[in-house]
């Protein structure tokens, strides 16, 4: 049971990269909808299990978004920026994330 629970945290730790933090993201907690910036290959089925094993709460829905890389100019020399994935999780009423650590 302890190596089980071992297991599940090590996943979500590489699933779940960081919270993502913005005005907009703010305000959707306020809506039981917290976003976070995940790995590429994470699907939704890892991405709702991570987050109900590492915050112990109940994830109703998931939504993903890809954002693709941007083009960069540094003088002449043309680059690329790289993409990422990032996601909505809609959690069970009454319960929430602390991502900011305040409690």
């Amino acid at each position: 049971m302890i190596k089980e629970a071992n297991k599940t945290e090590d996943i979500s730790y590489k699933i779940l990269i960081e919270p993502w933090i913005t005005e907009a993201a703010t305000a959707a907690a306020g809506r039981n909808e917290y976003v976070f910036k995940v790995a590429k290959k994470a699907t939704k089925t890892q991405i709702k299990e991570a987050i109900e094993g590492l915050y112990k709460i109940t994830v109703l829905a998931v939504r993903t978004i890809n954002i693709h890389g941007k083009k960069r100019m540094r003088g002449k020399v043309e680059g690329k920026k790289p993409g990422f994935k990032k996601t909505i999780v809609r959690v069970k009423e009454g319960e929430s994330i602390d991502i900011f650590g305040k409690k």
